[in-house]
């Protein structure tokens, strides 16, 4: 099992230093949430809460740009976002942004994506929230032959432009690890598509019925990320028993604690 931890609920001010106490204890990756803003009053689902409480002045920074920075504070641990909106941006912008983080880390970037939750997001910035999915689809469309192809030419239904060429390609051949949150049959099918699945707040259940999914869709070995708690070896287990290949962990209370609880976590399960 590979263990990775989120920056949720840690305060900004940490959070490379816990990076840096995690990538010593021997967490795999670490986890950086992704929004372009949020609306005052939020109108969205996330799993089966229809309004999340998240308030809409947690802070929030540029996924790409934050990693790549912490990129030049670790070794070895891994740089991803849970999940990053691909649909909100261009997919020039995507791919550039992940390109250069897969540079500055010599190949360390995960990149993890999703249609999304808050719909009047979409709306704030000026695009229809019912089109979600279909704009990720082509945005990683795009991105892919970005990052794979000398030259790229495209005619979609939300992106076009004429032959461009896109240099430097990424370390990782021939792209970063494309990890698709959500549980929706339409992101399991994404999923599918490019071989690696993430869960949030999942339970084993939840984790076991999204690998059978895949499984169904063609997709038996696809990498699957789980988020959960991991208390015990029985815990652990259950985990692998369910299909998780990595498991998103927050050990600690508070972030003060935060550094001490990896630790303790670290030589509890990975060492």
């Amino acid at each position: 099992m590979k263990f990775g931890f989120p920056f949720i609920s840690l305060h900004p001010g940490a959070w490379v230093e816990v990076t840096q106490a995690a990538d010593e204890a021997g967490f795999e990756s670490c986890w950086i949430a992704d929004h372009l803003v949020f609306p005052v009053e939020m109108e969205g689902s996330l799993g089966d809460v229809e309004h999340p409480n998240v308030p809409p002045t947690v802070p929030v920074y540029d996924a790409p740009a934050y990693l790549s920075y912490l990129a030049g504070q670790t070794t070895r641990i891994k740089l991803g976002v849970y999940v990053y909106l691909a649909g909100l941006r261009h997919p020039f912008t995507t791919a550039r942004g992940f390109a250069t983080l897969d540079h500055v880390s010599n190949g360390r970037a995960l990149f993890g994506v999703g249609a999304g939750w808050l719909r009047n997001e979409w709306a704030a910035a000026g695009m229809d929230p019912r089109t979600r999915g279909r704009r990720l689809d082509e945005a990683l469309d795009v991105c892919v032959r970005l990052w794979t192809e000398p030259e790229v030419e495209h005619h979609g239904e939300f992106y076009d432009f004429e032959p461009v060429a896109f240099e430097p390609k990424p370390v990782q051949q021939p792209h970063p690890p494309i990890l698709v949150g959500g549980l929706s049959d339409a992101a399991l099918r994404r999923a599918a598509r490019f071989q690696g699945w993430m869960g949030m707040g999942d339970s084993f259940e939840s984790v076991r019925a999204a690998a059978d999914r895949l499984a169904e869709l063609g997709a038996p070995d696809a990498e699957i990320t789980a988020q959960g708690r991991c208390e015990s070896l029985d815990d652990l287990r259950r985990w692998e028993d369910a299909g998780a290949h990595r498991l998103v962990v927050t050990p600690w209370e508070s972030t003060s604690r935060a550094i001490d609880s990896l630790q303790r976590f670290a030589e509890r399960f990975i060492a």
